[in-house]
């Protein structure tokens, strides 16, 4: 409950986490292929650019008939950027709370017809 109060991700104000692509660099066609993704992530309603490392991991089709493509990516950002500063101090030296996020996403889009 913590991260959602306002000492965090003040979820009464910010209910959602965006990340909105402005750039693709790199091949993203065949399975393997590794890009990098930058965009705007917005939190707190507080939106900086950060830039995902992401691998293309490929197209099949699902069992409904439609195809698929995955990506998995991955960054690194600090928290304290968009206002997260809460911390507090332990008793045997040191903080609580790391201010390095280490985000993972596993992705896939799914293909519509027309």
């Amino acid at each position: 409950m913590h991260l959602r109060s306002a000492d965090f991700l003040d979820v009464d104000n910010n209910p959602k986490i965006t990340f909105r692509s402005t750039r693709v660099e790199g091949a993203h066609h065949k399975e393997g292929d590794r890009f990098r993704l930058t965009g705007d992530l917005e939190i707190r309603g507080k939106a900086i650019p950060v830039t995902l490392d992401a691998t293309f991991e490929g197209v099949g089709k699902d069992p409904w008939g439609k195809q698929r493509a995955g990506f998995a990516a991955r960054a690194e950002v600090d928290r304290r950027e968009w206002g997260l500063r809460w911390n507090q101090a332990l008793e045997t030296a040191g903080i609580l709370v790391g201010n390095t996020v280490k985000i993972e996403i596993e992705a896939q889009a799914v293909a519509q017809e027309g």
